[in-house]
């Protein structure tokens, strides 16, 4: 049984960073893509950035990218989110989720992902 467990999230200030982990069990990540998504209260949940865990190959949202970095730890079965330079509209829950096959919908596509973690709360402000 695959668990995604997320840490890490807190309140920042505007332009301050914060690193949020899940943690992943119950099954080989060798070959899974892994992604952090985030909802913010009365939006869509949406993509922020993904890796490949097999060759660490790195993708990102347009509004995150060269402030957010994703990386993985594989001894530690552990995805990382550094959030550098945040903004207020960053403020959202934001979840971990993995994906195996590469079947109909994207990455990019919540619907592309089997498992979910239970979200962290990422609150950006003053």
């Amino acid at each position: 049984q695959v668990q995604l467990v997320e840490s890490g999230g807190g309140l920042v200030q505007p332009g301050g960073s914060l690193r949020i982990s899940c943690a992943a069990s119950g099954r080989a990540f060798s070959s899974s893509t892994m992604g952090w998504f985030r909802q913010a209260p009365g939006k869509e949940r949406e993509f922020v950035a993904a890796i490949r865990w097999s060759d660490e190959r790195t993708y990102y949202a347009d509004s995150v990218k060269g402030r957010f970095t994703i990386s993985r730890d594989n001894a530690k079965n552990t995805v990382y989110l550094q959030m550098n330079s945040l903004k207020p509209e960053d403020t959202a829950v934001y979840y971990c989720a993995a994906r195996w096959a590469t079947g109909t919908y994207s990455y990019t596509n919540v619907r592309g992902y089997n498992n979910w973690g239970q979200g962290t709360q990422v609150t950006v402000s003053s």
